[in-house]
């Protein structure tokens, strides 16, 4: 098997492990952009295989996607397509294409600024991208689920799936590094297919609600959702028009969030 990053670069083994055949955060992502009247058109940052950007394409928007991963773009433009799917790095992007009435960021994706630098490059081009009055739509882990809680980070998580008739493993671990302010994640592949195991590290910015809230700010953002629930990966049975929460205790944070300053 592939052994650079099992899933990341190698888009169809992705797909077969989180299949998520509902669109669920496709879903979600577009009824936030209804409900707060976005405009049409959508980037897509952190795209992966495409399949939430071809779900808003579907919907009516014009979409463009954007990712690191070449093999994910690839995918995408064969097997999603619909929008114009790009190269970038959300860190710091400037596409020709904008400006763009929403950014959306699902899964995390905006975790992957792990330094104050990176998410203030990651805020600075979306304000420059946005069209004024545009929205930021995100979904990701949230910090304050770790503040006294432990039940992710007690055992490791095992999954295991099928795909062409090799069964893959997937053992989990999960530890908070405080210092960094970093969820590092440690996963260890195995195959029966006769391939060494595998170990893939990465990890995701720990951000807090009132820390999210005092950023956006800083770049002109008005937070008009941020809760827990329900959503794409709180609830199984998450549905459009489901009423936000009020509450910011849960594993998952939603964030929709509208540029009111554009200077």
């Amino acid at each position: 098997m592939h052994r650079e990053n099992l899933l990341t670069d190698n888009p169809e083994l992705y797909e077969a492990r989180f299949p998520d055949t509902e669109r669920l955060a496709g879903r979600w992502a577009e009824d936030c952009l209804r409900r707060h009247r976005s405009g049409s058109r959508v980037l897509d940052l952190g795209c992966g295989t495409g399949r939430d950007a071809a779900y808003l394409h579907r919907a009516g928007r014009t979409v463009v996607g954007a990712d690191l991963s070449a093999a994910m773009l690839a995918h995408a433009r064969t097997h999603h397509p619909g929008p114009d799917y790009v190269h970038a790095d959300l860190r710091d992007f400037d596409l020709p294409q904008g400006p763009f009435d929403a950014v959306v960021c699902l899964d995390s994706a905006l975790l992957y600024c792990h330094t104050n630098a990176e998410l203030d490059g990651f805020l600075a081009s979306c304000r420059r991208g946005l069209t004024p009055g545009g929205l930021l739509v995100a979904e990701m882990r949230n910090g304050a689920f770790f503040l006294g809680r432990t039940e992710l980070l007690d055992a490791p998580a095992v999954h295991d799936f099928t795909w062409h008739g090799t069964t893959y493993t997937s053992t989990t671990t999960l530890f908070v590094d405080r210092a960094a302010q970093l969820l590092r994640r440690t996963r260890i592949w195995t195959a029966d297919d006769g391939s060494p195991p595998h170990a893939q590290r990465s990890a995701w910015r720990l951000l807090f609600p009132q820390e999210l809230r005092h950023a956006l700010a800083a770049y002109g953002f008005e937070v008009l959702d941020l809760h827990d629930g329900p959503g794409p990966r709180t609830d199984p049975a998450w549905h459009e028009g489901a009423a936000p929460s009020a509450s910011a205790d849960g594993d998952r944070l939603h964030l929709v969030a509208r540029l009111t300053r554009h200077d």
